[in-house]
């Protein structure tokens, strides 16, 4: 009886023993950590080999990862972009831009066509204004360009701005580079066309082209300093019919305006031409004059150099983006960022004295 009672009591102990060891929450949690590390990595590992295989669906998959904001999913999309990089830079990036209704969608169609039937692969990075209220946007580049998606050796990827100054989508630069990575050598971004933040888009690109109208008050604008400046071309589109000869006169004031500009840094000429893209004219001579002008820049080492000037630009962007999310993120920020708000509103601070306030509460509290 006591020999029996005594086996019992053994197997009850050890059954506790093993049942305390399974409850370790540090092994648990390191355990699954590796498992979760793993998972992950075997998935980026699987995005990276069909992107490289030019597989347009874990393209898109791991575009939308990159654009996410769910940390883990972000995380994914930041190994793969990681793991692709190697194989990325080797495109032609062109951006356009111009007012809406200038006619960008069949400008970038009319030009992507042109381009995949000289064998080239076209990705068209189109970012579409999204609503300041209802965060929302109409993607509806993919309507627009109907041909060209149909076009097997185009990709189009319609992205929302988001709250984004500059009329690029935040991850745009990202997707550049995943574009790449699947093989497409000429990438195109269309912007929104929001005046002088368009620096934004001109940091990513190597030829920025600007398109513009004929009779549309667009001549007195172009003339302005801001973005004509940074324009490598300048398109006067819908030089058609009736506007034909209205856009020969336009094309003459900008080339006239284009000799008030300092010489460019890459040594190239910008020129006006004239182009009908719903009459599929003039796409020729504006593809030719990029062609000419990644010849002259890659002849003077001047391609090369702008791409590291732009790896820069992009480092200390990405660094002031992570500050500016680390400091709206932090907990005392959180808490004290409305009433510090509503002083403002009730004019017992200004702007600036909010600002210093905060900028101490957000140091104090690291320094804790």
């Amino acid at each position: 009886m006591a020999v029996f009672f005594m086996a019992k009591k053994t197997k009850k102990s050890a059954l506790q023993e093993i049942q305390g060891v399974s409850q370790d929450n540090r092994l648990n949690a390191k355990l699954v950590k590796n498992i979760s590390l793993k998972k992950s990595q075997a998935k980026a590992d699987s995005y990276v080999r069909k992107i490289l295989e030019g597989n347009t669906v874990a393209l898109s998959q791991a575009i939308t990862l990159i654009e996410s904001d769910h940390s883990e999913r972000f995380a994914l999309g930041q190994e793969i972009v990681r793991q692709c990089l190697p194989k990325a830079a080797q495109s032609i990036r062109i951006g356009i831009t111009g007012v809406p209704g200038v006619g960008k969608s069949t400008f970038i169609e009319a030009l992507g066509i042109l381009y995949t039937q000289k064998k080239h692969k076209v990705a068209v990075l189109a970012v579409d204004p999204s609503s300041s209220l209802s965060k929302g946007s109409i993607l509806g580049d993919k309507t627009r360009m109907e041909a060209l998606s149909r076009d097997n050796r185009a990709y189009i990827r319609p992205s929302p701005t988001g709250n984004h100054l500059g009329g690029v989508a935040r991850k745009t630069r990202e997707s550049i580079l995943l574009c790449e990575a699947a093989g497409f050598d000429v990438i195109i971004i269309e912007t929104v066309g929001v005046g002088q933040s368009e620096t934004i888009a001109h940091s990513m690109v190597d030829f920025f082209l600007l398109l513009k109208l004929a009779g549309a008050g667009d001549e007195l604008q172009g003339i302005k300093r801001g973005i004509i400046e940074m324009a490598d071309a300048i398109v006067i589109n819908k030089a058609e019919a009736d506007n034909l000869q209205p856009a020969k006169l336009a094309q003459k004031a900008f080339q006239n305006a284009l000799h008030f500009y300092p010489a460019k840094e890459s040594g190239w000429t910008p020129k006006v031409l004239l182009a009908s893209a719903l009459q599929q004219q003039g796409i020729d001579a504006v593809a030719n004059e990029i062609d000419a002008f990644f010849n002259l820049t890659k002849a003077s080492g001047y391609f090369e150099k702008h791409r590291m000037q732009q790896h820069s630009y992009w480092l200390k962007e990405t660094i002031q983006q992570q500050l500016e999310e680390q400091f709206y993120q932090q907990a005392e920020i959180v808490k004290n960022l409305p009433l510090v708000v509503k002083k403002i509103e009730q004019k017992k601070l200004t702007a600036f004295e909010a600002a210093e306030i905060l900028f101490t509460i957000y140091q104090e509290s690291h320094e804790s």
